[in-house]
């Protein structure tokens, strides 16, 4: 690379539950600067799961590093062209980008669901994840599948 790589901003802990992890997931969930709102949604998303919970041992922040942990992949594919031909190679995931795109996945597949509000949807696809079912925990198995299915071509790793 020519330039040097750049340093990474440390991230003020959220107001509630002062944890760096949830302002990650609420600036991964902002749209349009809209900080306040997306910590509406976020902590909105938090008080349903904290009512539609089972287990009253768990706090509905440890459900949702639950559900967050459920989604993380572990591998994934990466294309690399050798001779000509592409191949899908299976690699390990640095433990930053493990994180992100678990957050990437919970909020894409609420924002695909069809409930009312978004707080809604993001609370029950954080239920979901937690009983590892839903759709973000489906794209994790489907990840590690198409892996374990490449792990033949693993000798073209860089």
């Amino acid at each position: 690379m020519r330039k040097r790589q750049a340093k990474k901003r440390p991230l003020l802990p959220d107001p509630r539950f002062n944890d760096q992890l949830v302002t990650r997931f609420v600036n991964m969930m902002m749209w349009d600067g809209k900080k306040s709102i997306a910590f509406k949604v976020f902590y909105d998303a938090i008080d349903i799961v904290e009512e539609k919970k089972q287990d009253d041992e768990k706090t509905a922040l440890e459900i949702w590093k639950d559900a967050l942990s459920n989604v993380m992949p572990h591998v994934e594919v990466r294309s690399r062209r050798v001779g000509g031909a592409t191949f899908q190679i299976p690699m390990q995931i640095r433990p930053d980008r493990k994180v992100s795109m678990a957050m990437k996945w919970l909020i894409g597949y609420a924002r695909k669901r069809n409930e009312k509000s978004m707080a809604l949807r993001l609370a029950n696809e954080i239920l979901a994840a937690s009983k590892e079912e839903g759709a973000a925990v489906k794209k994790r198995v489907d990840t590690h599948k198409m892996a374990e299915a490449n792990k033949a071509f693993s000798h073209f790793r860089f």
